[in-house]
């Protein structure tokens, strides 16, 4: 009788790793290819003005700007889940959200996967608490709303429909597309200064 078990889905990173996409181990997971995997991911599909898309690196540190803006006393581990929130877009890029959706459950199950054997690699609770997820995600949408009015065309109605306004308290953050070298560091400096 042949093999009926699946084949093996790996993928070779550049730190010589291989990662099992469908088991992933927190032994298999480097920041460096996190990092160099997510500066390279462009947000919107690429659909933003300037020279340079702006990647999922730089979004990164966008939402963990503004988690800390909104809560300047947050523990260091839910900080680094904030820089950390869409690191499994190393390995499976960034999907935007209606398409997500179509693709369904197995998809988030697979992303979700991922990201708990991220967290355990770098010291992060594998499962965060709910009000720690809400500031997360809050944080993404104040950051999308930047993002979608200052990158990706959107009118302020348009973007307060689809991502609420940001609080009046949270400070304009300014998004300027880096290079793809330079979103790279800022994001390996931010990690190593949340690590420390």
């Amino acid at each position: 009788m042949p093999d009926r078990t699946p084949p093996r889905a790996w993928q070779r990173m550049l730190s010589g790793r291989r990662l099992d996409l469908l088991n992933p181990s927190p032994l298999d997971i480097e920041i460096s290819d996190i990092a160099h995997g997510l500066a390279r991911v462009a947000r919107w599909n690429g659909q933003t003005l300037g020279p340079y898309a702006f990647s999922v690196a730089q979004h990164c540190l966008l939402v963990e700007a503004l988690a800390t803006a909104m809560k300047p006393r947050l523990a260091r581990p839910i900080r680094m889940a904030a820089l950390l929130h869409d690191a499994p877009e190393y390995v499976i890029g960034d999907l935007i959200s209606p398409f997500k959706a179509a693709v369904g459950l197995d998809y988030k199950e697979f992303e979700f996967k991922l990201l708990e054997a991220i967290h355990v690699r770098f010291g992060v609770p594998a499962k965060l608490p709910k009000d720690m997820l809400a500031l997360i995600k809050h944080a993404d949408r104040i950051a999308a709303f930047f993002e979608a009015t200052q990158l990706a065309g959107f009118d302020l109605a348009e973007a307060r429909k689809y991502f609420g306004m940001p609080p009046k308290g949270v400070k304009h953050f300014a998004v300027v597309p880096l290079a793809t070298a330079e979103a790279e560091a800022e994001f390996l400096a931010r990690f190593s200064k949340l690590s420390a």
